[in-house]
């Protein structure tokens, strides 16, 4: 088993490169430091492109733009605006000139970023969502910038309930940032039926940019610890409570269930892997583990999916 993408550490520094074997003693040092995931290449994975995930170091640099705007609020500086929007501008760019983009697993950087890498995951998953929905460029910028700082309220507070607000105060404060970007960050925990905080809007007062930074924040969230293919069906299950349906089916047709690498088992029994996406969302192509044939189930309607390995 081998590295099929590099590990960084907090400081951007490169701990090991790609195609490096794995050894025991670099595992544990790495657990140390709060990596919990690799992207791995193995027999049964060997010729995965990934093509699909976004490029590490342009991640990264993303990643460290929402760092130093955490920071920048935390130490009272001034907010450093023009990275921010220039990494909002970044991914808008890739989003439109591909077809899909898979953001990196925040676990796969060193706990202290994990904030921040997370912020840019909900952005490039509430981009493919906004790029699906037909938003013009200027709307794709409001959802991204309103993403990327969904969370700032916590450099304000440290009760849960109270981060939206706080972060709806904080981006409210910097003129460069539009009301709706704000108003991201002070709904992405409401609900559509009323249910949600910090002040229990309902319908159509809960802005669908905040519904689609919520649903997206949810997801990132849970498939740390769930299928991505079982977080897909709770959030369909919260059609028209949690979420808008035009939101919910806007992000059911925006992000795949079986991400490329993803072991699953068919109805039939057979065993394969997903290997890349290419003309339906969630009907992949996948590779036998049997026999390495590849098909595509978006042209074989009758072979279906049972469930991960």
């Amino acid at each position: 088993m081998k590295l099929a993408k590099p590990v960084y550490d907090s400081n951007r520094r490169m701990l090991l490169s790609a195609n490096h074997t794995i050894h025991p003693k670099y595992l544990e040092r790495l657990v140390q430091i709060g990596i919990r995931n690799l992207i791995v290449e193995d027999a049964e994975s060997n010729g995965i492109t990934l093509e699909e995930m976004i490029g590490i170091p342009s991640w990264l640099d993303i990643v460290q733009s929402v760092q130093e705007a955490f920071n920048a609020i935390k130490m009272k500086k001034p907010f450093p605006i023009r990275n921010l929007l220039q990494g909002a501008g970044s991914l808008i760019m890739e989003i439109q000139s591909r077809p899909l983009v898979l953001p990196v697993p925040s676990s796969t950087l060193a706990l202290e970023l994990k904030t921040y890498a997370h912020a840019v995951n909900v952005a490039i998953l509430s981009l493919q969502v906004g790029k699906l929905l037909g938003y013009n460029e200027i709307m794709l910028r409001d959802l991204a910038i309103g993403c990327l700082l969904h969370d700032i309220g916590k450099t304000a507070t440290e009760e849960d309930k109270k981060h939206p607000e706080a972060g709806f105060a904080i981006l409210r404060s910097i003129r460069e940032i539009s009301l709706l970007s704000a108003h991201v960050a002070f709904q992405h925990h409401e609900t559509f039926d009323g249910q949600g905080y910090p002040r229990s809007i309902r319908g159509s007062a809960f802005h669908e940019y905040a519904q689609i930074c919520g649903v997206c924040n949810m997801y990132e969230n849970q498939i740390e610890n769930v299928p991505p293919h079982e977080v897909m069906e709770m959030i369909m299950a919260l059609n028209g409570n949690t979420y808008s349906d035009n939101v919910v089916q806007a992000f059911v047709k925006s992000v795949p269930a079986y991400p490329p690498g993803t072991k699953v088992r068919l109805l039939s029994g057979e065993e394969a892997i997903v290997t890349k996406i290419t003309s339906h969302i969630q009907r992949p192509v996948v590779r036998f583990l049997s026999t390495g044939e590849e098909i595509s189930l978006a042209d074989n309607p009758t072979v279906m999916i049972a469930g991960c390995l």
